[in-house]
Order: C-alpha cells, then sequence, then structure tokens
C-alpha cells in the first residue's frame, strides 16, 4: 500500500447567495476568506475558500455559488454533514454566538464528545465538536472570533451510505485510514476512521442507513471531499494503486492552490485527493489573501468579463467590493 493519507484536506459544496455565504463563513463563523476565485470548470461562478491564517490543508470549507439554483436534498450517497473542531470549553460562547443571531441548534455527544449542531443559511449540517488538544495551524492575525474560541479547522466529515462496507474497504484497505470505534446514531450506525496524521482533520464518520433514499445534488449539497496528500509522487502512488483497484481516477488537473485527482466509491461518495502544496501564497502574498478575485493564468485575458458577470460580494475583514458592475 501507498504511504497512508494524512486526513481531510478540504470539502466543496454549492450554496445559493454569495454574500449571505461569505457573512456567515467569514463574520459569524470567523473564519478568514482565504481566496475568491472562479470556478475553473465554470468560470462564471465564483469558488470561495475559507480557512485559518493561510489557508492550511485541514481547515478549508470551499463553495460554488449558484444562485437560484435548486435545492437539494440530503440522502445517501453523500456527504451530509461537517464538524469543526473547537476546545473543550468554547462551546459555551458559541451558544450564546448563535443564539445571539437568532439560529437554533441542538446539543449531542459524539464518540463521548460535547457537540453543537445547527444549519448555515443554505441548510448544510455544521457541527462544533469539543475535543482534543490540537491548535489552529496558523492562527487568524484579526478575527471576530477570540482564539481561545476559534475553530480549529476540521474535526470530521460524515458521510450517509447504504452499507459501510464498501468506504471501510477505500478509506481502511486503499488509504490507511484505521477504524476507530462506532456507535448508535439517529440516522442508523456511525462508524468512525481516522487518517494517519496528526493536528486538525483527521476523522471521517460513516453512518450506515440501509433502504434509505439517495440525496439529490442542488443548493445546500455537498459536492466532493478531499484527502490530503503531501506532494505529487505520493499523489502519482495513489492514482496508480486506485485506477488499478477499479476506481476510475481522473487525470491529475491542476486547481493552482493544489493539485488533484477525482475517483467515486461505489457507496456514491465523490473523493478527491489534494496535495499541500503549493498552496494560496502562490498568486499574492499572504497579507492579500481574499482582498481581490485571483484568476489563474488560462483565465487572465478574460478578467473584465468575468468580473463583470460575477455577483458583487464584500469581504467584512476589508469592506471592499469584489466582481459585479462599478
Amino acid at each position: 500500500m501507498t504511504t497512508p493519507v494524512q486526513g481531510l484536506h478540504h470539502l466543496t459544496a454549492m450554496c445559493g447567495d454569495t454574500q449571505r455565504n461569505v457573512d456567515f463563513y467569514a463574520g459569524l463563523l470567523g473564519q478568514r476568506l482565504v481566496k475568491v476565485t472562479v470556478n475553473f470548470d465554470d468560470p462564471g461562478t465564483y469558488h470561495l475558500y475559507y480557512g485559518d491564517e493561510i489557508g492550511s490543508p485541514g481547515t478549508l470549507m470551499t463553495f460554488f455559488p449558484w444562485q437560484g439554483a435548486q435545492k437539494g436534498k440530503r440522502g445517501n450517497g453523500e456527504t451530509a454533514a461537517f464538524a469543526y473542531s473547537v476546545a473543550p470549553n468554547a462551546l459555551e460562547f458559541w451558544k450564546g454566538r448563535l443564539e445571539g443571531m437568532g439560529l437554533a441548534y441542538r446539543e449531542t455527544v459524539r464518540f463521548a464528545a460535547p457537540a453543537l449542531v445547527f444549519a448555515d443559511p443554505d441548510g448544510f449540517q455544521v457541527e462544533l465538536i469539543a475535543e482534543g488538544e490540537a491548535d489552529v495551524p496558523r492562527p487568524r492575525a484579526a478575527s471576530s472570533v477570540g482564539p481561545a474560541h476559534a475553530l480549529r479547522g476540521f474535526h470530521s466529515f460524515t458521510l450517509w451510505v447504504e452499507r459501510t462496507e464498501t468506504v471501510r474497504k477505500l478509506l481502511v484497505s486503499s488509504l490507511g485510514f484505521s477504524e476507530v470505534g462506532t456507535e448508535p446514531d439517529i440516522e442508523g450506525q456511525r462508524t468512525r476512521f481516522k487518517g494517519s496524521s496528526s493536528g486538525v482533520g483527521l476523522f471521517i464518520d460513516v453512518v450506515e442507513r440501509p433502504g434509505k433514499a439517495r440525496g439529490t445534488f442542488g443548493v445546500g449539497s455537498i459536492h466532493h471531499i478531499a484527502l490530503r496528500t503531501r506532494n505529487d509522487a505520493e499523489q502519482a502512488e495513489y492514482r496508480q494503486q486506485l485506477t488499478a483497484q477499479g476506481y476510475g481516477v481522473t487525470p491529475v488537473q491542476d486547481r493552482q492552490y493544489f493539485h488533484s485527482i477525482y475517483f467515486r466509491d461505489p457507496s456514491g461518495i465523490l473523493f478527491e485527493i489534494a496535495t499541500d502544496a503549493p498552496g494560496f501564497g502562490v498568486d499574492e502574498a499572504p497579507e492579500e489573501l481574499g482582498k481581490t478575485l485571483k484568476l489563474p493564468p488560462w483565465l487572465e485575458p478574460r478578467r473584465t468579463a468575468l468580473e463583470s458577470r460575477l455577483p458583487a460580494l464584500v469581504n467584512p475583514e476589508y469592506g471592499t467590493q469584489i466582481g459585479g458592475p462599478r
């Protein structure tokens, strides 16, 4: 087997209103909007990246906003929830912050760790899990949430599937995750798998829901989950191995800030394996992240046309407009 996968790299989802999304993740949750670019496969649409100060792997939440698109419906064969790690004493702060914004939440326990569960404006299930001592890879320099209560990065992604076994085979046998436990869940049986690294972004939870309906993709749906690999050489090994195992892996895609391969598990979940490098400083200085629209070299000649088509957004950290008519 190749070198075990380190853990979680990022999550990519489809949201509706662009500014509402920015206000929730950069405003309420205190994440940094580390990159404003476009969907390289559909450059008339934004691709927004949120994370820690520099967008470290394991902290990255990314969105494609498609305003007016049909609402998705959660079901088997997709990622149903994502959880951030917070300090053990941070949940009271977050209860007050959510209540102050008029947002409902429920309290639960995941593998003995207390957690809050709530929804974002598009209906994504967001979770905060108070567990462990992992620090934020690169803490925020300026945020509406102080360092004691800040999101540290991802804790886990929750997948809904017909049968756990197909995902177990991929994660354990092919990618080097370890199975760490099971517990009852309101949706079925929850099984947790852990990547081989330390720090944030280590866990995938798989909830088995036999006989339940499959999800339908739309606004409020998660498109894919991305796992971490250190470099291009390791990624090439994964591609060769997974292809030999019949996963139908794509060629390597240049995503400007990392390189990616994609494949779908028999359960229906779309996976990506992304490299840690080159990172978000490849086209702008760290202090400039999120201030302007960044385009890859092959789209730069179309900048004026693209900017005029994109809806205006304001990054609350800087207060300046990006995109839209001037």
